[in-house]
């Protein structure tokens, strides 16, 4: 070991490598007086800040803005952005609510008083130039509010040997508190576009909802639970053809008296199917007046969580009795 030790030593510092070492020693002295010159020049860099509302009437409910941030323009040294921009536990500029608020459910602050209230909160060395947006618009309420559904938007789509046996959410209603002109215009909210197509297994997905612009919701966020099964194409028979609006005394008795019912579904819904769920009908005003040895028959009701539904036949024997 010391003779391996003895030979790396020598290796390293030998004549050749010495001046190698003193080589990258020079290029990295170099590269650090570089930096150093680079970020004691002056940029421009776009940063969030925070926003928070105070002076607020216990009463008042801020139907937005309360979770926004700022996007500000701001020019320093390099060094100094760099420590502002990854510092942790960046400061929010304080709105005043009484100063701002301008009656009917809505307030604004301008853009001079915004780039005042950042740069309060900068280095001295900084200067915000601009800020977005140029206006800070925010609206609130004394407490209305309504209980809505919430319902996802987007394209799920599993792959094509499984298809969504059922979707549930982790609430499946919230909270919104808005004018009384704005919550009697909404019925329901929805999350943000969800795109998943593929899938196999379950999917479970965390989302926001679709901000609506002077409506506040609790929660703002869910979590959509969409449950798969494999696909299965089976038949249900003794499925009996039912006869409608039947004049008093009159009975409809078809050939045959039973249909089968062909349809997908998933394994774990078929296990609960039975002839009760469907129901397949002949309506005696298309026979009236229909002289032919035949009726239509349609299907009206089958049950939930299957597709691709077809009856053997569209058209039976009948005939008609007095009873």
């Amino acid at each position: 070991m010391g003779s391996l030790f003895e030979s790396f030593r020598r290796f390293l510092f030998g004549w050749a490598n010495r001046e190698f070492l003193i080589f990258l020693f020079f290029l990295a002295l170099a590269g650090i007086f570089w930096l150093l010159t680079t970020l004691n020049e002056s940029y421009e860099q776009e940063m969030k800040v925070p926003v928070r509302f105070v002076n607020v009437p216990h009463h008042v409910v801020i139907t937005s803005g309360e979770d926004d941030t700022l996007r500000v323009m701001v020019r320093d040294k390099g060094i100094s952005l760099i420590t502002y921009l990854y510092a942790k536990g960046r400061q929010p500029i304080d709105i005043d609510f009484n100063r701002y608020n301008q009656g009917n459910g809505s307030g604004a602050v301008p853009a001079s008083d915004l780039l005042r209230m950042v740069g309060a909160k900068l280095p001295a060395s900084a200067k915000a130039i601009s800020v977005k947006p140029d206006t800070k618009l925010f609206y609130y309420n004394n407490g209305e509010k309504k209980i809505v559904p919430v319902e996802y938007k987007g394209t799920v789509e599993p792959d094509v040997l499984h298809f969504i046996s059922d979707i549930s959410y982790s609430t499946d209603s919230i909270t919104i508190y808005a004018s009384k002109e704005r919550l009697d215009t909404i019925k329901k909210v929805h999350t943000l576009p969800l795109n998943y197509k593929g899938f196999v297994d379950s999917l479970v997905v965390t989302t926001a909802l679709q901000r609506i612009e002077g409506v506040k919701m609790v929660p703002n966020t869910i979590t959509v639970r969409f449950q798969t099964d494999m696909l299965t194409e089976v038949s249900i028979e003794g499925v009996p053809v039912v006869g409608i609006n039947m004049p008093p005394g009159m009975v409809l008795r078809t050939f045959p008296a039973k249909l089968t019912v062909r349809f997908v579904t998933g394994m774990k819904n078929y296990r609960t199917i039975s002839p009760a769920d469907f129901l397949i009908v002949a309506d005696y005003n298309e026979l009236r007046d229909d002289t032919s040895a035949k009726c239509n028959v349609y299907l009206r009701q089958h049950p939930d969580g299957i597709q691709r539904v077809k009856v053997e036949t569209n058209q039976v024997d009948y005939l008609i009795e007095e009873q």
